[in-house]
């Protein structure tokens, strides 16, 4: 065996398979590697190279089965490495136990295949990753009957499929659905809320309505940036960005519904925006009716209804002005993966100084603002606020105390 072959310690093998499964340059999906993963060395001998630890983030300890997989992720695969069509029209949740080389020169392919095997009822299709080489007949033939697929990784990097699975039907859990969330089009992973106030988001299902350039009334009524008013309309399920046109969600055509019964018609509707640029008064005591509507959208949010929720619970519980560092806390003791997608930033960096290799905060770090995800502590909550939702708005991680940072329900059901 040559020292390049014996070089696919388990961190290589799966950042190989990472890059093929999961390249930089797909469109959509999302992917996380285990904990584990970030500490600074694997074998008794030999620590793990920057830039594969770079390749493995971000990270996250996601719970699927009886224990957590070293990759799990959502994306369409290509049709080399399933044996049948996809099931359904949503891409498949993955799961990937990897093995490689040990201090003792073995790779324990077998017991990879059986922990791949224990993700099948909550993930969609399972693969055991391993050195090329280590691979058997054996090994092929019990990850054929249990439904696993091979993935052999050659010292180039190289990973081609030497078994496939068939796609299955699961239940989803707290933990896969956090995963689900960052790769639909609603998660905050690789895109954000760019502004902060909701009117620039509830305009733009009237802006598309109205007959004049969609960006051209927009950014004469409203406000200039276009680009951050559509992603986060999409954010918000108001809009459907479709390769050649935006089309209107049912809620979006709600909102437009709601403008041409309030004013007459979408045109008139965007003149009373113009009418608000510049305000920071709370949108929901400006104008009321808009407010509730906003409640209503950002409360179809995914993210909001469960910050709603714990937020009621928390001040059940006594925590009447529970502060950022406290909330992620309790979050995470009842939904940890979702709490660190939603608030913790994605590089390797911030992951890996927030989480230990057993996926466990260090609260210490949660009190400084430079490790939170600004879509949700400064443009959400902001969003929260002007719904009449929240207490006080967000800001910037750059300007977060954290310790002082409010997330308080203004009316907590007592």
């Amino acid at each position: 065996m040559t020292s390049a072959a014996r070089s696919l310690t388990e961190p290589r093998v799966l950042a190989h398979t990472k890059r093929r499964l999961f390249p930089a340059d797909a469109d959509g999906g999302y992917v996380v590697v285990d904990t584990q993963f970030s500490s600074d060395r694997w074998l008794a001998n030999e620590t793990i190279d920057p830039g594969v630890k770079e390749a493995l983030a971000p990270f996250n300890h996601v719970r699927i089965g009886s224990g957590y997989p070293d990759l799990v992720g959502v994306r369409v695969l290509g049709d080399d490495l399933l044996a049948v069509d996809r099931l359904g029209d949503e891409p498949p949740l993955v799961a990937v136990e990897a093995k490689g080389y040990t201090d003792g020169g073995g790779v324990d392919i077998e017991r990879g295949i059986v922990q791949a095997y224990d993700r099948l009822n909550e993930a969609n299709a399972v693969y055991v990753a391993a050195p090329a080489g280590a691979i058997s007949n054996g090994a092929r033939t019990l990850a054929c009957e249990l439904n696993v697929g091979v993935l052999g990784v050659d010292s180039g990097g190289a990973v081609e499929p030497v078994e496939v699975p068939r796609i299955v039907g699961n239940r989803t859990t707290t933990e896969t659905n956090a995963i689900r969330f960052q790769a639909s089009a609603q998660g905050v992973a690789n895109k954000s809320f760019s502004l902060n106030h909701p009117k620039n988001y509830l305009a733009y299902p009237l802006a598309v309505f109205h007959s004049d350039d969609t960006e051209r009334v927009l950014s004469e009524r409203v406000v200039g940036a276009v680009a951050g008013a559509r992603t986060g309309a999409a954010f918000l399920n108001l809009i459907d960005e479709q390769p050649d046109r935006v089309r209107l969600t049912p809620l979006g055509r709600e909102v437009v519904r709601f403008g041409r019964r309030e004013y007459g018609s979408a045109d008139a509707a965007l003149q009373v925006f113009d009418e608000w640029k510049q305000s920071r008064k709370r949108f929901a005591d400006l104008a009321p009716k808009w407010g509730m509507l906003t409640r209503r959208v950002v409360y179809a949010y995914p993210a909001t209804q469960l910050l709603v929720e714990e937020l009621q619970h928390m001040h059940e519980d006594g925590i009447a002005e529970p502060t950022l560092p406290l909330l992620v806390e309790y979050l995470h003791e009842l939904h940890p993966s979702l709490t660190v997608e939603l608030f913790v930033r994605g590089d390797e960096e911030v992951r890996s100084r927030v989480l230990d290799v057993d996926g466990k905060l260090l609260r210490d770090e949660l009190m400084d603002g430079d490790v939170y995800h600004s879509p949700t502590v400064f443009q959400l909550k902001a969003m929260l606020y002007h719904a009449g939702i929240l207490t006080s708005r967000g800001a910037e991680p750059s300007n977060l105390d954290p310790g002082a940072d409010v997330w308080k329900l203004r009316e907590a059901i007592l």
